[in-house]
Parts: C-alpha cells; sequence; structure tokens
C-alpha cells in the first residue's frame, strides 16, 4: 500500500513559494506535469480548487471551475496557453460564480469564443450543456463527461487522457462529488446516487487515475474516517502525510481511485467489515448511515 500512496504524493510540487503567498490564498500555487499534459492547481475562496489543464503541444488549455477568473488567466498568461474552454462540474457559486467574470476578462482566443461546458442549465453563461458520456476534445486531450447526480442533481465528473496513455495517466476531476477521502452532501439526491457515482462509475475507472477534487477536505476527510475506521493504517499514513504538507500550505490533490479504494470510507461501503461499524444492512444504507454520521461530524 506504501507504493499506492506515494505514487501520488510525489507527483505534485509547488510553484510559488510560502513566502509568495498570497494572504488570502489557504495553498501555494501547484503543478502535476506529463510529456503531454499540464495540470496548475489554483487555489481558491477559503478552500477550492481551480484546475488550469494544459496541452502541451498545441498549447490549448481548459479550467475546471474558474470561480476566481483574473487568478486563472495569470497562469494561463504564465504558461503561454490558450485558454479555449470552461469546464463547470456544477451549478454552485463557489463553482460557477466565476464564469460571467471570465467571459468579460477573456471573452475569445485565437480557437474562438470561450466555451463554457456543464450539465445544467443553472451553471452561469452556460454554453454547452453536457450529458452522460458525451466526449469533448480540446487539443491532445479526450474529456469524458460522466453524470454523477446527488451533490446537485446536474453534477458532471470530467475524466481526461490522451491518445498515448503510456506516457499521462488519466485523471478524473470530481467537483464536489468524491473528495479525497470524503465526499459531497447529498444536497439534490440519495445514497444510491452516491453509491452509483462513487461505487459503479468512478470506482471502476483505472486503479492509477488521478483524482483532482473541488476542496481541501482532506485532513478533516481522513480524521473523520478514522473516528469511525480507527485501525485504518492506510489512513493513518495518509493523515500523518496531509497534516505534514498542510503545515506548509502544499496541497493535498491529486490522489488515486486505487488510494480512495484503500481508505474512503464512503468508496469502502460495499465491504461488511465497513458495513457493519455502523449497523448498515447493505452497501447503500451503509452510504447513507456514514453520510448521515459524517454531517454532524
Amino acid at each position: 500500500m506504501t507504493s499506492v500512496l506515494y505514487g501520488a504524493m510525489n507527483l505534485c510540487h509547488p510553484i510559488s513559494s510560502t513566502s509568495a503567498l498570497a494572504e488570502n490564498q489557504h495553498s501555494l500555487e501547484s503543478v502535476v506535469e506529463f510529456p503531454k499534459v499540464k495540470v496548475i492547481i489554483i487555489p481558491a475562496l477559503a478552500d477550492n480548487f481551480m484546475y488550469l489543464v494544459i496541452c502541451k503541444t498545441s498549447r490549448k488549455a481548459f479550467v475546471i471551475d474558474p470561480v476566481e477568473p483574473a487568478s486563472v488567466l495569470v497562469a494561463a498568461k504564465r504558461e503561454n496557453a490558450i485558454l479555449t474552454s470552461a469546464l463547470i462540474t456544477h451549478h454552485h457559486w463557489d463553482h460557477a460564480g466565476g464564469n460571467n467574470k471570465l467571459l468579460e476578462l477573456h471573452p475569445s482566443s485565437e480557437e474562438g469564443q470561450l466555451k463554457i461546458f456543464g450539465g445544467d442549465d443553472r451553471i452561469d453563461a452556460l454554453t454547452h450543456k453536457v450529458e452522460h458520456n458525451q466526449n469533448i476534445s480540446i487539443g491532445c486531450m479526450r474529456i469524458d463527461c460522466f453524470s454523477t447526480p446527488c451533490h446537485t442533481t446536474g453534477h458532471i465528473c470530467y475524466y481526461v487522457n490522451t491518445s498515448d496513455m503510456e506516457m499521462q495517466k488519466p485523471m478524473v476531476f470530481t467537483g464536489d462529488t468524491l473528495f479525497i477521502a470524503g465526499c459531497g452532501r447529498f444536497f439534490e439526491g440519495t445514497a444510491e446516487q452516491m453509491h452509483k457515482a462513487l461505487l459503479e462509475i468512478l470506482g471502476t475507472l483505472p486503479a492509477e487515475t488521478l483524482v483532482f477534487c473541488g476542496h481541501e477536505y482532506t485532513v478533516p476527510n481522513l480524521k473523520f474516517v478514522l473516528h469511525l475506521d480507527k485501525n485504518n493504517s492506510n489512513a493513518k499514513m495518509k493523515l500523518a502525510w496531509a497534516e505534514r504538507v498542510r503545515g506548509i500550505k502544499h496541497v493535498t490533490v491529486p490522489s488515486t481511485i486505487a488510494e480512495e479504494m484503500c481508505y474512503n470510507i464512503f468508496m469502502r461501503c460495499n465491504l461488511s467489515s465497513i458495513q457493519n461499524l455502523v449497523g448498515a444492512t447493505g452497501s447503500i444504507d451503509c452510504m447513507d448511515k456514514i453520510r448521515t454520521i459524517k454531517n454532524d461530524f
């Protein structure tokens, strides 16, 4: 398990130094880089993440959830990226609230008008509504759209890969559906829907898929896991690492699907050992009970 954990932990590197950290930034801007694709992790608000994802051959790029668009455009200019699209996971203001401002600041590029993709008509400035299993091509990247309703009815996760997977790990941008060691609240859905999203959709992606979530919630999520699953050595190891890196303002993203299967209690609710911890009668009941406990934790 150590190799599974530390394989993801060592991928991300800070771009800026702690001395350059703005007073209101929760984390250092960071990068995960492969031969064909670069992901810039941009902190926003109190604990949000935005992601600028760049095809290194064409320089074409998209951004995930640009709630603070000025920061995105600074990063795009620095990286000499051609920002063509914004991919929005869901309509909540802390993810979609920067769309109109982004269009005002960056209405178009040499590739044409900025496109705003999403799965919900409530998303500000939406130009392209997507559906489950629809795919989008941007530069060398193929993006598959997965409908994961529960946190909101129109939530989309974006799965990104390239034609040469030997040089590029697949990635999934999960918004507020899947967090490191946790999941989003069931604001507009049910335990059955979250169970499908986590175990049947995201949980069946390749084990090495990198998970880029919408918030820096890793430390409290792991503390909750250990509140219930007290002997989970993987969670203990991950928590020790996460507390150390958060102490120096480093981000804890990405994880991997393989990691989540080891310590994310919501992705392990199909196990009888986890069901027994909360007196559940099955996998969906376990999901419901754990989320209810987490809501009050």
